[in-house]
């Protein structure tokens, strides 16, 4: 998520504890067995249905569309602990369905946030496209509230240590869903060195857990590598990468934090996003399609209107880098002074509301 190494405090626990625990929990799981309905622990149910979209703005088979973008976002669970009333409750906010839902998972296995593809997330999945972050740590607190972790370790993951218990079930989970998913294996991965490990340590961990997806038959993931987009990392991302045969999408996180991160200069839409854009074309891949997995503007106290106008400059400027296919908005605030990066309410809202009415955003969604 947003900006670990200013958000991140690390919780320091032994792997050996804690893998006495995700025994537990898998025991439990074994236990409730693949009868229980989708709102346990069974696999899911099959959500592909239909044929295969056609036409000039059908969707590839790596999701990606032709004739635009697709528009979707981040949204907290709501304090009743249901992602399906969050994600409603927002969509009649903004006046529109999104294109993609995007959320986040850890790999503790329990059900509160180790298990992808939630019975939450199945039923948004049936109208919505998923995107399913993964990361290689178990959280401290539900849905990582306050960022506080213990990680697992890339070593460990490809070494097949966690295969069994963790890779698998989830593996089988994925593959059971059979529509298509994008997934992303810790995210701003740059910002996980080196409490994680090593770059080579990070791409014979991806790489083990692409393989071992592969090996069980899963062949509904679009996987999306993801790094944070901040250029001083530049050569960090740069040895991050697994190679082209195991990425489909490249996905970036890019703000304009302005005050948030008390920068004195304001980013536009166009300048917050363009730099790391012309980057990743010139570095890692001109062919790959991008998808900015994380955006959004802190709030000018000073100037409220400038967050509408930011997001109201993005259906002028999208189609200006066209490789970027999919637009996924942070909306929840991160701690500090003017770091409210929601576009829940106010100016931003209808800026965000704009954008999203913009044909370049509504492209005809694939069912499988």
């Amino acid at each position: 998520m947003s900006r670990r190494s200013t958000f991140l405090a690390v919780v320091l626990a032994t792997v050996g504890a804690m893998i006495v625990g995700l025994g537990v929990w898998i025991t439990r799981d074994a236990q409730q067995g693949a009868a229980a309905g989708p709102g346990g622990r069974g696999l899911p149910d099959n959500a592909a249905s239909g044929s295969m979209p056609r036409g000039a703005c059908a969707a590839s088979v790596l999701l990606e569309p032709p004739c635009g973008a697709w528009w979707g976002a981040y949204v907290p669970y709501a304090e009743s602990g249901s992602l399906k009333d969050a994600v409603h409750a927002f969509e009649k906010r903004i006046g529109r369905r999104l294109d993609l839902v995007y959320n986040y998972h850890d790999m503790s296995n329990t059900e509160r946030d180790g298990v992808l593809l939630t019975a939450d997330e199945q039923e948004l999945g049936r109208d919505r496209m998923l995107m399913l972050a993964w990361e290689s740590t178990v959280w401290t607190e539900p849905h990582h509230e306050n960022w506080t972790e213990t990680q697992l370790g890339w070593r460990d993951i490809a070494s097949g240590m966690h295969d069994r218990d963790i890779i698998d079930p989830q593996a089988r989970r994925l593959k059971a869903y059979g529509k298509r998913v994008f997934f992303s294996f810790d995210q701003e991965t740059d910002f996980r060195t080196p409490d994680a490990g090593t770059p080579e340590e990070f791409i014979a961990a991806y790489r083990h857990i692409h393989d071992r997806f592969a090996r069980l038959g899963v062949d509904n993931v679009v996987w999306v590598w993801t790094v944070s987009g901040y250029l001083g990392n530049a050569d960090l991302m740069k040895a991050l990468y697994p190679g082209d045969a195991y990425v489909d999408w490249i996905g970036m996180d890019q703000y304009n934090y302005y005050h948030c991160q008390r920068t004195a200069k304001w980013l536009d839409f166009d300048s917050s996003q363009r730099p790391t854009y012309d980057w990743m074309r010139e570095n890692i891949s001109d062919t790959k399609p991008l998808m900015m997995s994380e955006f959004s503007t802190a709030p000018d106290p000073d100037r409220p209107d400038r967050q509408r106008d930011w997001y109201r400059e993005i259906p002028e400027v999208a189609p200006t880098l066209p490789g970027v296919k999919a637009l996924v908005h942070w909306n929840r605030p991160v701690p500090g002074k003017n770091c409210d990066l929601t576009v829940n309410k106010g100016p931003a809202l209808d800026g965000y509301r704009y954008a999203g009415e913009d044909a370049y955003f509504n492209q005809p969604l694939p069912s499988r």
